[in-house]
């Protein structure tokens, strides 16, 4: 039965979810939390390593949570489930593009899905951040944690590093340095 809550679920995911990775994560945090599989820092941290590791975000989580709910075949199932609507659709756009490129619903279409793509991403954004930041919700005490501005520290470097063009593997082990020698440092 799992097996096949952990397919039509990432069937779901990956059928309706347009933008990648990032604008996923809403809708696995959902289905995720939903299902229990996953803890809402549970999922934060495993974007964090998903995003340091090769592969698509969302077929690294699909996966993550796949294997740890079902074993190396819930691992399969799930990876399958939300690769398999974009590889359909994929293929069905393949054989019709050129038929269609020019098309005024085409366009619209994907006038529409922009802003709800970018909306996708920010929710993934400040959930994420709301978890990282203000795991025990926005409280003054917050501020007054060293972890707190650690965090932001990295965040706001890294945010300018990329604004910069400066290649991504760089700022991922520039933080990954400056986030171990924190936690060793200040034993976070």
């Amino acid at each position: 039965m799992i097996l096949i809550e952990l397919f039509l679920t990432f069937l779901k995911i990956g059928a309706f979810t347009f933008g990648g990775g990032y604008a996923m994560i809403a809708m696995i945090q959902y289905e995720a939390e939903r299902h229990g599989w996953l803890t809402e820092a549970e999922l934060v941290d495993f974007v964090a390593l998903s995003e340091s590791t090769p592969g698509p975000l969302a077929v690294n989580m699909a996966t993550f949570v796949g294997i740890r709910t079902g074993g190396i075949l819930g691992a399969v199932i799930a990876t399958l489930g939300i690769v398999l609507p974009s590889f359909i659709i994929i293929l069905i756009i393949a054989k019709c593009f050129e038929r269609f490129k020019d098309s005024k619903a085409v366009k619209g279409v994907m006038s529409g899905l922009k802003p709800a793509v970018v909306g996708m991403i920010g929710t993934a954004f400040l959930s994420v951040g709301r978890t990282v930041f203000f795991p025990n919700g926005l409280q003054t005490s917050c501020f007054t944690d060293v972890s707190f501005w650690i965090f932001l520290c990295l965040f706001a470097v890294s945010a300018v590093l990329a604004f910069k063009k400066l290649n991504p593997i760089k700022i991922i082990l520039l933080a990954a340095v400056v986030g171990i020698g924190a936690g060793y440092g200040l034993g976070l």
